[in-house]
């Protein structure tokens, strides 16, 4: 196949190829092999699925419902292109074959609109508003997997992780935030199988694009920010990218994100002696080289750098802020998906290493304490969390799955107990103190810096 997002070639028999996959996916629930048939985009979401110990025959949980979701959805960004969504999709999601379905980033579904006999339909699977369809709730689908894999996609039939959903197909494109370039949410068409063709792919695909075009027009007529407040992210990225406002985004050089990054965290500003501080530690460095620092930086931002103290004149967006509010509205899965990754991480600077670490312990604290499974898995299965110890032994201790997950488990904490030389004297199952395991952390940490 030509194109990997397809669900299927051109000419081939739908009846045939569903067969074919559902005799996959049986093999894969019950032994874990995955044949040669699947998809590479299925396969890997499938192993995704059963890495984070999805269920079968689970439905997808409400998480928002009545007042609740009228208000979160009435906030969300995606809500200023609904009208463009209806227009574009609105013919086929009326058709009485069809539905049209908006999540957030999160996978939650803020619209499902289209017939109401098929939305009737749709309701003993739960694919209704307020509910979550990201993939590590509810397994391998359209919307969830576009979100996980940042690009547009279809799902055929049994190449839906759960047995529930396997009469429908489905395509999802993601859409982005045009100013920061975060994914902000998917946009779906759900129905029957003659949903599988490059047509139904090129519509969704076309209405993201779309809908973000759209969404740059009312940033640049200042309409997506009532402050018009700079934008910088530099979670898990080395150079922070700046928007400055409505204009083009610019990739900041190594020392500019860390003062862009310390001067974001400090709105009220910080002196010339102070941001020295921050950024060269005790190191023996002239006033003369951070005045040529932020001459050139200015340069670049214009009227928004102050001076006396130095300072931002209108307080930027940062993506390290949205896992902060994220956490501290105890919004965990909101959280874990805004993180990128550690801030700058190649950084030295002390006042960025700081805010670095309390970020992620944060973070980290949150996980741990919440014992949710899923997210333990997400987290290990990320660069930076691959090799956590404390991570890997909370996830063993509530773990769920068969004898094999076990046994998997059991192993890479091992290994990691090994790398670290700790003396393997409890059980693998139970976590080791939290001083012990948190050290091990600390370690790794280290290790990882240049």
């Amino acid at each position: 196949m030509l194109n990997p997002w397809l669900a299927l070639e051109a000419g081939a028999d739908a009846a045939e190829r569903t067969g074919q996959v559902r005799r996959a996916h049986e093999e894969f629930v019950t032994e874990g092999a995955i044949g040669a048939q699947v998809r590479n985009v299925v396969a890997e979401s499938w192993q995704r699925c059963a890495g984070a110990s999805v269920e079968p025959e689970s439905v997808a949980r409400v998480d928002l419902e009545d007042a609740e979701l009228a208000a979160y959805r009435s906030a969300h960004p995606l809500h200023r292109v609904m009208p463009l969504f209806r227009e574009l999709l609105g013919t086929v999601a009326d058709d009485g074959a069809h539905l049209l379905s908006v999540c957030d980033e999160n996978g939650r579904m803020l619209w499902v609109e289209g017939h109401s006999q098929v939305r009737r339909h749709a309701e003993g699977m739960n694919f209704v508003p307020g509910a979550r369809w990201s993939e590590r709730y509810i397994g391998t689908n359209a919307p969830g997997t576009a979100l996980a894999v940042d690009h547009a996609v279809q799902i055929f039939t049994a190449e839906h992780y759960c047995r529930p959903v396997q009469a429908w197909t489905c395509a999802a494109a993601p859409v982005h935030d045009p100013r920061t370039h975060r994914l902000i949410g998917a946009v779906d068409i759900t129905g029957g199988d003659h949903l599988a063709s490059p047509q139904s792919l090129a519509l969704v695909q076309a209405t993201a694009r779309a809908a973000e075009a759209y969404l740059a027009e009312l940033s640049a007529a200042g309409g997506t920010s009532a402050d018009g407040a700079p934008v910088l992210n530099a979670l898990g990225c080395d150079e922070a990218l700046l928007d400055p406002g409505g204009g083009t985004p610019v990739r900041l050089g190594r020392r500019h994100s860390e003062i862009m990054v310390l001067l974001a965290a400090h709105p009220e500003g910080l002196t010339g002696e102070r941001l020295a501080l921050e950024l060269y530690g005790e190191r023996a460095v002239t006033p003369v080289t951070l005045r040529a620092e932020l001459s050139r930086l200015r340069g670049l931002l214009g009227s928004l750098l102050d001076s006396r103290p130095y300072r931002l004149r209108t307080a930027a967006h940062t993506d390290h802020d949205a896992v902060a509010q994220a956490l501290a509205e105890g919004d965990l899965p909101a959280a874990l998906s805004a993180y990128r990754g550690p801030l700058l991480p190649l950084s030295e600077a002390p006042g960025v290493v700081r805010l670095r670490r309390r970020l992620e312990d944060r973070l980290r604290r949150a996980l741990l304490s919440s014992r949710d499974p899923v997210l333990l898995e997400e987290w290990v299965r990320t660069p930076w969390g691959e090799d956590d110890l404390e991570m890997w032994e909370a996830l063993l201790a509530g773990r769920r799955g068969g004898e094999a997950r076990t046994a998997a488990l059991t192993r890479r904490v091992r290994e990691l107990r090994r790398s670290y030389g700790l003396e393997s004297t409890q059980p693998p199952s139970a976590p080791r103190p939290h001083t012990e395991a948190g050290t091990a952390h600390a370690t790794y940490r280290q290790r990882s810096r240049p």
